[in-house]
This record gives C-alpha cells, sequence and structure tokens, in this order.
C-alpha cells in the first residue's frame, strides 16, 4: 500500500511540474518561441556554454542520468534505473530547478531579463521532455498524456504517428557524450549546501518564516563570481533581505568586518563561509523571555523525572526497561537544558 500512495504522489507532482511548465512558464510565450523548444535532440556544447550556473547544472546532472539510466536498462537493472529518475525529478527538477526558475521569469523574484527567461524556458521543458523519455517505460499512460502538452518538434517521416513511445531515446549515439561540466556540479553544490546551512540557521533560532534576513558570504575566485551572480537564487531559496546581502572576497575589509560582527558562522565548505548578523536574526528581548520560559517548563520536567527515579518505591517496584527509558529521558532533558543555557548565555545584551 506504501508503495501504491508513494507512486500516486510522484505521479501527481510529476503532473504539477508539468502544470508549472505549460501553465506558467510557457503562458504568453509566442508561437515562435513555442516552435522552437520543442526538443529534437540533446543539448550542444555551444548552447549549454551559454546557460547560467542552475542550467549547467540542472542539464549536466539530467545527461548524466541519461548515461547511468541507458546503462541500468541494458544490464536489465530496472528498478535501479526507474528509482534514478524519481529521485532525480523530485529532489533535482522540482524542488531545486523549478524554484530557481521562478527567478528568471516573474519580475517579482529578480526576473525581467528576457534572454535569461528565454534560457530558463528552454530548459525547462528540455529537462522535463527528456525526463519523459526516460520515465515513459515505467508509466507509459501518464507519460504520454503530459507529453502531448509540452511543446514538440514536427515528427519524423518514419513515424506512424506522433507520440512519445515513438519518439528517440535521449542519448541515440553512444559515441557521442552528452555534454556535461563537472566545474557547474561542484560550484551549484555549494550554492545548495549555503541554502541548507542558512535555512538550517533560520530554523535553529526559531526566525519566522516570513521574516527576511541578513547575510554576507565570503568566498573567493571563480566560486564567488557564481554565487554573486545567483544573488538572486540566494536570496528568494533562503529568504534574504535583498538590500542587506552582499558576497565577498575571502580576506578582504568587508569579510574582516563580518566576522568581527556579533554573527552566527556558517562554514559551508573549505573557502566558503556565511555570516548571518544575530540582529536580523532574532528580537533579542522576545528570544530571552521564550529561552527562559522553555528553561523554567524544562527545570520542573527535570524536578519531576528525578524525584521518581529517586524514589525507591520506583526504581525497586517498575520494570527494567521503564527505569532505563526515564533515565534516558532524564539525560536528554538534562541536555535540552544545557543548551537553552548557552543559547541564554549568547544573547546580546
Amino acid at each position: 500500500m506504501e508503495k501504491i500512495e508513494a507512486n500516486r504522489n510522484f505521479a501527481n507532482k510529476l503532473w504539477n511540474c508539468c502544470k508549472f511548465v505549460t501553465g506558467n512558464a510557457l503562458r504568453d510565450v509566442d508561437e515562435a518561441e513555442l516552435s522552437e523548444l520543442g526538443v529534437s535532440g540533446p543539448i550542444t556544447g555551444e548552447e549549454f556554454k551559454s546557460l547560467s550556473l542552475p542550467e549547467r547544472y540542472i542539464v549536466s546532472k539530467c545527461h548524466d542520468l541519461v548515461k547511468s539510466v541507458t546503462s541500468d536498462i541494458e544490464n536489465y537493472q530496472l528498478g535501479a534505473a526507474g528509482s534514478k529518475v524519481y529521485e532525480f525529478l523530485w529532489d533535482q527538477y522540482a524542488d531545486w530547478y523549478i524554484e530557481i526558475s521562478k527567478t528568471r521569469l516573474y519580475e517579482g523574484l529578480g526576473g525581467g531579463d528576457e534572454d535569461e527567461a528565454k534560457a530558463a524556458r528552454r530548459v525547462l521543458v528540455y529537462i522535463l521532455d527528456t525526463s519523459l523519455r526516460l520515465l515513459h517505460p515505467y508509466m507509459p499512460y501518464v507519460t504520454e498524456q503530459l507529453w502531448h502538452h509540452l511543446p514538440r518538434s514536427s515528427a519524423s517521416d518514419e513515424q506512424a504517428a506522433h507520440a512519445l513511445m515513438l519518439s528517440d531515446w535521449p542519448q541515440m549515439d553512444d559515441t557521442n557524450p552528452l555534454v556535461r561540466s563537472q566545474e557547474a556540479i561542484s560550484s551549484f553544490e555549494c550554492f545548495q549546501a549555503l541554502t541548507r546551512s542558512i535555512r538550517n540557521a533560520r530554523a535553529e533560532y526559531n526566525v519566522e518564516p516570513g521574516k527576511r534576513i541578513s547575510a554576507v558570504v565570503v568566498a573567493s575566485g571563480d566560486l564567488k563570481v557564481e554565487l554573486e551572480t545567483e544573488l538572486k537564487s540566494l536570496v528568494a531559496l533562503a529568504k534574504l533581505d535583498p538590500e542587506s546581502v552582499s558576497v565577498c572576497e575571502a580576506g578582504s575589509d568587508e569579510a574582516k568586518a563580518a566576522a568581527a560582527e556579533d554573527s552566527v558562522q556558517l562554514v559551508v565548505q573549505d573557502g566558503v563561509e556565511a555570516f548571518l548578523p544575530l540582529s536580523g536574526l532574532i528580537d533579542p528581548e522576545k528570544e530571552r523571555k521564550r529561552l527562559q520560559k522553555q528553561q523554567e517548563k524544562l527545570e520542573n520536567e527535570i524536578k519531576k523525572l528525578a524525584g521518581r527515579l529517586q524514589s525507591k518505591g520506583f526504581v525497586e517496584k517498575a520494570p527494567t526497561a521503564v527505569v532505563d527509558k526515564a533515565k534516558a529521558e532524564l539525560a536528554e532533558l538534562e541536555d535540552q537544558a544545557k543548551k537553552v543555557e548557552s543559547s541564554l548565555e549568547a544573547l546580546p545584551v
């Protein structure tokens, strides 16, 4: 039953991806561009080089997927192949690229550049079309239906019908590898790690979901340039204040000033850090009251549980498993109390 529910949820996710592409990204696009968006073959090296970092990343991951799935199917590893397409569509395409594409398509999120928007539409359609071709052996009816809603290139003279089941596999020529960039993959994985670190810090400090916070990102070399270029994507995904976020060179005066400020330091990877000013993360007085209330509650629970464990009647009569569970709960509560105390001490006066 769980597998049926999981597959139903995946079909819904796939449908929602298609709905976003056709109903949002391609809305108001003229017929000339729609005819150009039909996928007639792999993205070329020349076109690939013209793309921005997130687009180069998702195309590289998609082409890696094509190679891996093709190999798995040829070796009858059908379950592994299907799982890889599932994970790519859900984790990479839907959760990351579709969200980033919104910063190209919508002016309110930083869009407005028509060339950038065109590239995003091209990549959205290309990745979805390629994924539907890979999924077709597993979900023939759903993928066929969805594919007919996408822009499509003209059918060849050899095709009996213009259908997904008769279209080319994404990689027809094994002697001509699909274009990819390991550098783009590594750079974007750093961007993902940075986004996750900021999100985790927001959760740890109980920042209100809609609140925009400040951040200074420290990096160097090409990675600094890539992160700076994708600042609007970081702003959108990590909910940062666009007026109070910057990327600076490691070792610069700005980086030293950020490190000296009362802030949360996030070490993303070697050479990449982020500093989140505490003043923007929390209201010190409000946070102090919240932590004091939590501290009082924990102290009462610790006192109550410690009293039970000090009672000879409980320790001697209760089953060993119950006593051990109570001891583990006490240790956990004491650990939580120490963390709350540390958080209180770290608050600015």
